[in-house]
């Protein structure tokens, strides 16, 4: 999943490290050493007990009624079952209508224990010791289940039908299918959904092409994948290909668009594969759904779901894809065991999202990119707390949405660059593709990883890097890579011009890329004078820019500038219409932290019929809605 900022690509080789000046002012801290912990994979996510009894497989039969706004039916699903008596699935805001065994559908009992916060109930169900197949009838609540998102007609590009998604990482695959609802649990599916006859349905398996008169779609995910990655979306969707194993859908107004803004996909996947084997998912083709998807991108098997705010007309912000690509192998073929350890799914996709588009578009490029990514690092390294800035995480009582922030992502990249730069690019590679290999289609720990990365890459290679720091530690080691940028060196010349008042007009911009701008708009004064903002504005365009991420950055600058207050109607629309939670948090939070708390509640009022869920829990909490 992309969540934050860009994720970026990878530099070449660097001659040196350096620590910045934000981590020497960081104070010590004892880590506990990986060699002292155990290899212990207990989710404390998920209710589930799979050394009892485990699901292998599901099928799933499923009316979508969006008058109702629920989904009704059947889950089935194949255990291993090791003698046990019972068989406890996740389950969240379902109503379970009844349970049943065996082919003849044996009726039999079942307990939900009392809700958790987060967790849901557990659905304990009885079953005999040879039982193999259990039947659960439910259908979800109406406007209950957070996974689902439910449009109305208006809030589609087309304006005539609705529209529904799924999104189930972390944990709320649950609230929309009773499971064992852990990434440590990987299952096959099938499925069979009903949809009013004008719409379309596709899923994380493989997909119809064409709408079909009856309305009924079948599906197979032969691959055994965990169960936030099951995923599900009904609507005016027509396809459109972009290569032999590629292409896009999207409601017919934005297929153009988006078969134009992803035409490099199929190079994408040429590269990867060249660079760490084989993709073992047949077909790789992306959705673009509608404003209030909560992500930029979620990287469902073979049907990546893509937010429309990436579509900028001139494919410079296509980077998401190549990292949702990436994840065909880093997250999806071998999936972190826990949250705790959710850093092995993005950091490791980051590494390759960077080396998949410096082999396409250059060193150059890349190196703009990572310095983008670096900045975000540093960000969440100053707002998050010292025990939230670890690679491995203690996510316990917690949601694991909170592990979610670019230390996964960003100081997991860099970690792997580290080792990048200490064996060589040519052994690295080598290692990672035997990494891939080796734990396909399966989970692993941190632990794990660790004693692989040992055994296989750092004694083999007689090279000593301390893992308990960048792992088990807080913030951004000491001898994280440097990464320099010539076009971004250029950029801070006419940031310095701009900040002494030269007019705009007179800022050399030829030919600027949108990370040029967002590094020349991050780095603009704090206090700068709204006068200049004001020039800065009228000349560039800014908040009438067509690319979300450059409103999005001007927008944040304003605000905290005082220039916002200017821009409120622009601020508001933008809000109104972009669901994309990597774009809520900041502008909502500098309108909290500008003393605009009142301003920033009767925006998001207004806007939170079009947010999913993921993006309400985290901007209800952070504008104190009760």
């Amino acid at each position: 999943m992309k969540k934050i900022s860009f994720l970026f690509l990878i530099c070449a080789l660097l001659p040196y490290l350096q620590c910045t000046e934000a981590n020497k002012e960081m104070p010590s801290q004892k880590i506990k050493s990986p060699n002292a912990l155990s290899e212990d994979t207990t989710d404390h996510h998920s209710f589930a007990k799979p050394k009892e009894a485990q699901t292998k497989h599901l099928s799933l039969s499923l009316k979508v009624d969006f008058d109702q706004r629920i989904l009704s039916g059947k889950a089935s699903f194949t255990i291993d079952n090791q003698q046990a008596t019972r068989l406890i699935l996740d389950s969240r805001d379902l109503q379970i209508e009844k349970v049943s065994l065996g082919e003849a559908e044996t009726p039999t009992s079942f307990t939900l224990s009392k809700a958790e916060v987060f967790l849901g109930q557990a659905l304990t169900i009885k079953i005999e010791k040879n039982t193999k197949l259990v039947h659960v009838y439910y259908q979800t609540k109406a406007d209950g289940a957070a996974a689902l998102d439910w449009l109305q007609p208006q809030q589609t590009a087309g304006k005539k039908h609705p529209f529904l998604f799924t999104q189930g990482q972390a944990i709320l695959t649950r609230t929309w299918i009773p499971c064992q609802d852990s990434p440590g649990i990987r299952i096959t599916y099938d499925a069979q959904i009903e949809v009013p006859k004008d719409l379309l349905a596709v899923m994380s398996a493989s997909n119809p092409q064409r709408k079909n008169e009856e309305g009924i779609y079948k599906f197979e995910m032969k691959q055994a994948i965990p169960p936030y990655l099951i995923a599900l979306s009904v609507g005016d969707l027509v396809f459109g290909e972009v290569g032999a194993r590629t292409g896009i859908y999207a409601e017919p107004s934005m297929l153009e668009k988006a078969v134009y803004e992803f035409g490099d996909m199929e190079k994408m996947l040429v590269k990867a594969e060249s660079l760490y084997g084989k993709y073992l998912w047949e077909r790789y083709d992306v959705i673009v759904l509608p404003p209030s998807f909560p992500f930029g991108g979620m990287e469902n098997p073979r049907l990546t779901f893509a937010t429309p705010t990436i579509i900028a007309g001139d494919r410079s912000l296509t980077s998401l894809i190549a990292h949702e690509l990436a994840h065909s192998w880093s997250g999806n073929l071998v999936t972190n065991a826990t949250w705790n350890d959710f850093w092995l799914n993005e950091g490791f996709t980051v590494y390759f999202e960077r080396r998949i588009m410096e082999e396409l578009y250059g060193k150059d490029y890349a190196n703009m990119l990572a310095l983008l990514g670096y900045q975000d690092l540093e960000n969440d390294v100053a707002e998050l707390d010292k025990k939230d800035t670890h690679l491995k995480l203690d996510l316990k009582g917690r949601d694991p949405d909170d592990g979610m922030t670019d230390i996964a992502y960003e100081k997991g990249a860099f970690f792997l660059l580290l080792l990048e730069q200490q064996v060589g690019r040519e052994k690295f590679d080598a290692f990672l593709k035997s990494y891939f290999n080796t734990y396909q289609f399966k989970t692993i720990s941190t632990t794990t990883f660790i004693k692989y990365l040992k055994e296989n890459l750092l004694e083999p290679n007689q090279v000593t890097i301390d893992i308990d720091e960048w792992i088990f530690g807080p913030g951004i080691p000491a001898n994280c890579p440097k990464i320099e940028s010539d076009k971004f060196a250029l950029v801070d010349q006419q940031v310095k011009l701009a900040s002494g008042g030269a007019p705009a007009k007179t800022l050399n911009t030829t030919d600027w890329s949108t990370h040029e701008w967002l590094h020349f708009i991050r780095h603009l004064p704090k206090n700068m004078a709204k006068e200049k903002m004001k020039n800065l504005d009228q000349h560039y365009k800014f908040s009438r820019s067509g690319n979300s991420e450059i409103l999005a950055a001007w927008f944040e600058t304003s605000i905290k500038n005082g220039y916002g207050k200017t821009l409120l109607p622009e601020i508001e629309a933008f809000l109104v219409k972009v669901g994309r939670r990597k774009f809520l948090t900041p502008l909502y939070g500098a309108l909290k932290e500008s003393n605009q708390l009142e301003v920033a509640r009767k925006i998001y009022a207004k806007a939170k019929p079009n947010y999913h869920a993921v993006s309400t829990q985290t901007l209800d909490e952070l504008l104190e809605i009760e």
